[in-house]
């Protein structure tokens, strides 16, 4: 298999004097066999991460490309724009009537992915509580010819137009909720808040994590970006789905040999008491900030290729048969 043109990558010294004493893999929980809540290693206020200094390093590597520029001014529009308050007056319904009202609403804006999964405490990241019980989860899909290109600003340019894309879906769809009497509040990458955002997306049924730390969809591959409203609408979840991606990814080496610092774990590990999937987080962000974002090993897997999701899971339905018939 072809090897990343990236490689060999080595780490700009002015960046590796940066890195803390602790490792981010550390503060993710690697090797941990107890569960416990996550914490936050990048994408939050700096000055409370072991990583800020590198954070801030990587905000001083701006990108003068023009689309990149417009994708950030209409983001930045987008977080601006105030939520409706909260009516006054309640409306009452049923869950199943909410969470009808609720998809049928979600099908007519600017957004790929819909689902619905009841809040877990696990799922708030550690000094954080969620009072809300239902979050509501949105996937916002790239344009794969412009994001393949990944890591050319074009591809960093998308990125950003879907974080705001999913930021936009959100707010409208706190906002439906805030208008019938119910609290509602937006969650958006790349940011990160008091949320973690792919376990809520799996559990409602967006698909099941990669080799490559994303998830992967049926239709969409990892080639898409997520967003989330947390409330106390009565809702029903949405059902989790499965195409045995850990069966496929066990076999597949594309994200790991694509990927330019060779973090993409080639097993399993345990992970704050859960056996899954991961990148090692010191190899990966040091790549990461110096080309403005990455995203090499989501634009490579195979499942992210237009049409191709659904045949790989014909195929992986095909293999299990053939194992449960001895073949």
């Amino acid at each position: 298999m072809a090897k990343s043109p990236y490689r060999p990558y080595t780490p700009k010294p002015e960046q590796l004097a940066l890195l803390p004493s602790v490792s981010g893999n550390s503060v993710n929980g690697l090797g941990e066999t107890k569960p416990r809540r996550a914490r936050h290693v990048y994408w939050h206020d700096p000055s409370k991460l072991p990583h800020g200094k590198l954070q801030q390093w990587f905000y001083t590597q701006n990108a003068d490309h023009p689309g990149i520029n417009a994708a950030r001014a209409e983001r930045e529009k987008i977080l601006n724009a105030p939520l409706t308050p909260v009516a006054d007056e309640r409306r009452e319904a049923s869950a199943e009537s909410w969470s009808e009202e609720l998809e049928r609403y979600a099908a007519i804006l600017d957004m790929e992915l819909f689902g619905i999964a009841r809040m877990r405490p696990e799922w708030a990241f550690e000094g954080f509580e969620i009072e809300q019980k239902w979050v509501v989860m949105i996937g916002v899909a790239h344009d794969y010819e412009t994001f393949k290109d990944a890591p050319q600003l074009s591809a960093g340019a998308e990125v950003i137009r879907q974080y705001g894309r999913g930021i936009k879906a959100a707010k409208d769809i706190a906002n439906w909720i805030r208008e019938r009497g119910w609290y509602a509040e937006p969650q958006g990458g790349p940011m990160a808040g008091p949320l973690l955002l792919i376990p809520p997306a799996i559990e409602c049924g967006f698909g099941e994590l990669g080799k490559h730390g994303s998830i992967i969809n049926e239709t969409y591959g990892s080639s898409f970006r997520l967003a989330a409203v947390l409330t106390d609408l009565p809702l029903i979840p949405t059902p989790k789905a499965g195409y045995d991606v850990d069966d496929f990814c066990s076999r597949c080496q594309v994200c790991s040999n694509a990927c330019p610092p060779d973090a993409i774990l080639p097993e399993k590990v345990p992970v704050r008491g859960d056996v899954k999937w991961y990148v090692d987080f010191d190899k990966c962000i040091t790549f990461f900030n110096e080309n403005f974002g990455c995203g090499i090993c989501i634009a490579v897997c195979p499942w992210s290729i237009p049409g191709r999701g659904p045949r790989i899971v014909e195929q992986l339905r095909r293999r299990a048969q053939r194992k449960g018939n001895g073949g």
